[in-house]
Formats: structure tokens, sequence, C-alpha cells
């Protein structure tokens, strides 16, 4: 059985070793796109560079509606290693990795119809379009192994390991990097030198992913293991929270697609300023994924191991570190957010409207801290019923506050319906809280000896 920390100082310990190496993973995953970027923004034709941004949007979009592989993975593997049940860790993540390979050759299968649906919505120009498709049809096969290593994050996480999930994204991003380099400028390959780039470098990263695990499980008695993969009911309670899973994921992706599109019915300009301002508030949630993270681990753990109090503890050490660094991003958007502005874009207009909106962005931090805690929580006890309805709710809220309140306030009233949007996740999630404590006391209860 997984021990848990006793302390104070035990406590704040594992949530920084926990939560410091998803922090540094995330942060060097914007890299790839820089590098994607800048190597096709050296070709002749600026095409290269709409056509690369197309295809890899698609497959942003793709691979995030797959993001339940890793975060039902570590619900699972968390519990199972508090609960000191080796041999269903790994027979959890068998179970996972074999549902990521059967989508992945799924997605290669439908790649015909994928693309075309996704062309259709994008609405590209014709020689784009057909540059971006070059790129699509060689990068839609690494599907299998892109979804793989959701699997093996999960993994890794669900088994407090991040150092190894960071490991795993450094060998995946870097090598990503250096074959872009090596393909588009040295080989001359163009767009589908980036795309090969990315195929090599996830498949590339599975085989030591699978290595890690291999060694991960070894290490507390638990192997690779096909037998109980295949058992009914807990084949279908993955399936039941992957679902539910997917379901909150689509519309947390609605929420902020519907947000830009709304966006583009207010100016050119009011969307490049919201655009911009979105972007800081991604890098807001590559800080706080990690304690996000760290709090399914360990609250997942805990729930596993039928101990309550570490359960608290979990969630109240894990917080605390989260709403600091929201206080950080807070003080650093307050003082240097006109500067960033400034840097991301050289258009005054923009400037000035991004700058007018950005008090909006100073109170995000603090408000949405608490909703990446609570999924964290929710993910890690794998409440995932929970999760999707309280979604429901707030997506439903969501729209009608963007309908009642943007005709009266315009983007004012955009940025203050995501607000909203924030507060009824994490209040939805909140209300529902106490009844998981209660279970693992009742649990407890109900124990022999």
């Amino acid at each position: 059985m997984q021990t848990l920390p006793t302390t104070r100082i035990e406590w704040h310990r594992r949530v920084l070793s926990l939560a410091a190496p998803i922090i540094l993973s995330n942060m060097s995953v914007p890299l790839v796109g820089v590098v994607d970027t800048a190597v096709v923004g050296h070709l002749p034709n600026p095409i290269y560079i709409g056509a690369v941004a197309l295809g890899a949007l698609i497959f942003s979009f793709l691979y995030w509606g797959f993001g339940f592989l890793r975060m039902g993975t570590t619900g699972f593997v968390a519990q199972a290693y508090g609960a000191g049940d080796s041999n269903e860790v790994g027979t959890v993540f068998m179970r996972a990795l074999i549902l990521a390979m059967v989508f992945g050759v799924l997605i290669i299968v439908l790649q015909h119809p994928i693309g075309s649906v996704s062309f259709w919505l994008l609405e590209g120009g014709v020689e784009l379009e057909a540059t971006a498709v070059d790129y699509y049809q060689i990068r839609v096969w690494s599907a299998p192994a892109a979804l793989g290593n959701y699997a093996v994050l999960g993994c890794l996480i669900g088994l407090q390991n991040t150092r190894s999930a960071l490991v795993l994204q450094l060998v995946l991003n870097f090598t990503n990097v250096i074959l872009d380099l090596l393909f588009v400028l040295q080989f001359g390959w163009g767009v589908e030198g980036v795309a090969a780039a990315s195929v090599i470098s996830e498949y590339l990263a599975l085989v030591v992913g699978f290595i890690i695990i291999k060694s991960n499980l070894a290490r507390i008695g638990s192997s690779m293991q096909l037998q109980g993969v295949l058992n009914k009911e807990k084949l279908k309670a993955l399936l039941h929270v992957n679902l539910n899973i997917f379901i909150r994921t689509l519309c947390l992706v609605f929420a902020f697609a519907y947000f830009t599109a709304e966006g583009t019915k207010l100016g050119e300009v009011t969307l490049a300023a919201n655009a911009v301002l979105l972007h800081l508030q991604h890098v807001l949630a590559y800080g706080l994924d990690g304690f996000a993270h760290a709090v399914e681990a360990l609250a997942g753990s805990a729930y596993g191991a039928r101990n309550r109090k570490s359960f608290h503890s979990a969630m109240f050490y894990t917080t605390v570190w989260a709403l600091a660094l929201a206080g950080v991003y807070t003080l650093v958007y307050a003082l240097l957010g006109t500067s960033i502005i400034n840097t991301l874009t050289g258009i005054e207009a923009v400037r000035v409207s991004a700058n007018t909106y950005l008090p909006w962005l100073l109170v995000s931090p603090i408000i949405s801290v608490w909703s990446f805690q609570l999924d964290g929580i929710f993910i890690g006890t794998t409440r995932t019923v929970e999760m999707r309805n309280g979604m429901l709710i707030s997506l439903a809220a969501y729209l009608g506050a963007v309908w009642a309140l943007v005709p009266v306030w315009g983007n004012h009233g955009l940025w203050l319906s995501l607000i909203i949007f924030m507060i009824l996740r994490a209040l939805t999630l909140g209300l529902m809280l106490p009844f998981i404590s209660r279970r693992i006391a009742d649990t407890v209860q109900q124990s022999p000896g």
C-alpha cells in the first residue's frame, strides 16, 4: 500500500514534488508549437505556416477529446495504488492502453471522414487546405501512440511518479523539436517533415513510456498482465467513467469555442484582444494543472486506502499551494499585464482593447483555481457522474449568461459570462464534495476487522 504523508512538512514536500514536474512539463509544450512555426516560417511560401497551424488545430481538438484516457487511468490507478492492490494497477494500465490503441486505430480507419468534416468546419482556402491535408494525412498515423501516451501519463500520475511523466514529456517534445529542424531545414521536407517529426516522436515517447511503466510496476510488485483486463464489470466501470469525462471535456471545449465565436461578432479588434487574453488564461492553466494533477494522485490514493484524514489533507495542502500560485498569477498580470500584452501584439488597437478587458484576467486565477482543484479531486475518486452533471449545469447557465449579458455589456458581458461559468463549475462540484468524504467514512465502518 502507498504510504501517505503524515506531517505538515511531509505533505508540503509531497505536493511540491508531484506538482513541480507537471508544471515544468507543461511549460515545455508551447516550445513545440513555436519551433513548428519557426521552421516552416523559413520556407518560401507563408501558406505553410497556416497549413501547419490548421492541421495541428485539428489534432489538438481531436486528442483533447480523448483526454479521458489520461484522467480515467489516473483515478483508477491512484485508488488501486492506495489500496495496495498492485496487480490491479498493472491491469488498469493494460486496460487503458488497449482502449487507447483501439481508439487510435479507429481514428486511422476513419481518417478520411474525420478529415473531411474537420476541413469543412475550418473552411481554409483551396491552397491552404491542400497543404494542410498533406500534413494531416501523415500526422494521423500518430493516433495510436498519442492516445497510448495518455494511458502511460495517467498511470505515472496515479503512481505519484510525476518526475517520470516529466521525462516522458521532455522526450516527446525535444525529439519533436530536433526532428523538426532536421527534416525541414536540413532535408527540406516542408510541412510533411513537421508531421513526420510529430509521428516519430509520439512513437518514441510511447516506447520510452512503456519501459518506464514496466520499471514502475516491477517496483510495486506488479506487471503488465492481460489476466483480468477484460473483466466485464471493471471494463464497464472504465468505459462509464471515460464516457462521463468525455462529455465533460466536450462541454469545456464547446464553452471556449463559443466564447471565441461570440467574440467574432464584436469585431476583429475585440476578437484579437480576447485571443491574447485567452493565451494568458492558458498559461495560467499550465501552472494550476500541476496541483490539480497532484490532488488527483493524492486524493485518489487516500480514497483507495479508505483514509479519510489523508483525503482531507490531500485536498487541503494541494489547494493551499494552488491558491498561492493563483495569487502569484494575479500579481504578475496586475504588475506586468500591459507589458505582456504589448509583447504579444504590436497592433495598437488590439493593445488598447486587451488592456480594457485585462481586469477580468486579474480575477480569473483566484476563481479558476477552485474548479481546477475540484476537477482533480473528482477525477482521482472517479466520481465522474457528478463532474458531468456539474459541467452540463454550468454550461447551460453560461450560455444563458452570454445570451443575456453580451447584448447589454458587450465584451465585458462575455468575460463576465466566462467567470460565471468558472464559478458554477466550482459550486456544482463543491456541493457534492461532502458526499465523497462521507462515502470514505462509511466504507471504513463497513470494512472487516
